[in-house]
């Protein structure tokens, strides 16, 4: 059983006296990480520690025990500060302490990119978001209607009650454990980050039995089929977003005619050019990616999937078209990477297993066994197989994709033959693992214990 922390934004419905608590909160606790950070500065090695937290509280906060505190600053600036999110802002400021020194060290042992790097900037800017400790800070009713918040009124510190007008569906799962909120106050609303500890198990590779083969693709933004142990495909289906890639990729062509007018034909670009419209395209790759990873998950809990089998493309630069060529605009669109992480982040919830196989040659053979493929010059999404049978290409790559892993986990690598021998002088041609090689195995295994009963008659 494995545990994961997935985290769900809940909307509140504030008043706007609600909405100025809110703000002075997340302030004042900025504040008091900023000071924070300046006191770690100077005592950074006293601090250091087996209880750094104890001992940045002798320093700033008077109690029995501690009457005089070094810097009394802190119990005058900040009155009546909860004791809970005062330990919550020295372990942000210890962190961020801690990332500069760290940062530095790096720096200043000569590990630069490049050589006349500076060093890294000091700041004690910050934001931070106030975490909320249940019970303390933080009390939700028992059917999640409303949230009642321990906040910053300007004098003191006072409950205040929020109705809850937006929240996704963690919390309605018995086995999830809600922790502590943190509160999210960005201008546009007031939101609770709530983290989840999720308990999932997913199933060993050996015990998979079914697999969702996902074949990533310039044409088709995605292509998925499932696939059995024996070779039988039980299910396909392609995924693309067509509305979402045509709006991106207009973005950007605005963008490549302002660089035309502004620069000519030779010269350099401002820093910052159509930054709007760069943001913007990130923005519409991460909604897709989150839309069809939510997609394919889908399918393959749809249709009974153990684990999903992406290629391995983490690095991969495709050769693009000419200088100028649209495809090189679409290359940097591909959304190879963003889609596999947010596949991988669901997954794991889902309790789906996600591995990876060698894309080599996923596309460039048929899955019938019948050798190389040719590509259509007209319609690259198409291929023709040395039968003379034409097929869609994504769907021939995602078969085989979904065959390598069950080739992995059988060991049955190249012991079957794909197609007739080469010209190598090897005893078995280098030929990839495709879905023929599934349907081999499996009709070896049906001769093996047929071949008994044969001998016996």
């Amino acid at each position: 059983m494995q545990k994961v922390i997935r985290t769900d934004r809940w909307s509140l419905a504030a008043s706007q006296e609600q909405r100025k608590m809110v703000q002075e909160t997340v302030a004042l606790y900025r504040a008091y990480a900023r000071a924070l950070i300046g006191v770690l500065w100077v005592h950074q090695r006293e601090v250091s520690g087996p209880f750094p937290v104890a001992a940045v509280e002798r320093l700033i906060h008077a109690t029995g025990r501690n009457p005089n505190p070094k810097y009394p600053f802190f119990d005058r600036r900040f009155p009546k500060f909860p004791s809970y999110l005062r330990r919550a802002a020295i372990v942000a400021a210890l962190g961020q302490v801690s990332s500069f020194s760290t940062r530095y060290d790096t720096w200043a042992g000569g590990q630069r990119k490049r050589r006349d790097a500076l060093p890294p900037r000091r700041t004690g800017e910050n934001t931070l978001n106030p975490p909320l400790y249940r019970g303390q800070c933080a009390r939700f009713d028992k059917p999640y209607h409303t949230a009642a918040l321990k906040l910053w009124s300007g004098t003191d510190w006072i409950w205040s009650t929020f109705r809850i007008t937006g929240k996704r569906h963690r919390h309605e799962v018995s086995t999830n454990k809600a922790l502590s909120p943190t509160l999210l106050a960005d201008g546009r609303g007031v939101k609770l980050a709530i983290p989840f500890k999720v308990s999932v198990q997913s199933p060993s590779r050996k015990a998979v039995q079914r697999v969702c083969g996902v074949d990533l693709g310039i044409r088709k933004t995605a292509t998925a089929s499932i696939v059995t142990a024996d070779g039988t495909v039980v299910a396909r289906q392609f995924f693309h977003r067509g509305a979402d890639i045509d709006r991106r990729d207009k973005g950007l062509m605005r963008v490549r005619n302002k660089a035309r007018q502004t620069m000519g034909k030779s010269g350099k670009l401002c820093a910052g050019f159509c930054k709007t419209m760069y943001r913007k395209a990130r923005h519409r790759n991460r909604d897709m990616a989150q839309h069809l990873s939510r997609d394919i998950i889908a399918f393959a809990q749809e249709h009974g999937a153990q684990a999903i089998v992406l290629e391995h493309l983490q690095g991969y630069r495709p050769r693009a078209g000419r200088k100028g060529s649209t495809l090189r605009q679409r290359f940097h669109g591909w959304l190879h990477r963003l889609l596999a992480q947010r596949v991988m982040e669901r997954a794991e919830e889902a309790g789906l297993l996600v591995t990876f196989v060698n894309q080599a040659g996923t596309s460039e053979y048929a899955y019938d066994g019948s050798g190389k493929v040719k590509r259509d010059p007209r319609n690259w999404s198409w291929v023709t197989f040395a039968t003379g049978k034409r097929y869609n290409a994504d769907l021939n790559a995602c078969y085989n994709i979904a065959a390598r892993f069950f080739a992995q986990v059988l060991g049955i690598g190249r012991k079957a033959q794909a197609c007739a021998r080469g010209k190598s002088s090897a005893t078995q041609p280098r030929i990839p693992v495709t879905l023929s090689t599934l349907w081999q195995h499996a009709q070896a295994i049906v001769a093996e214990h047929e071949a008994p009963t044969t001998a016996l008659a």
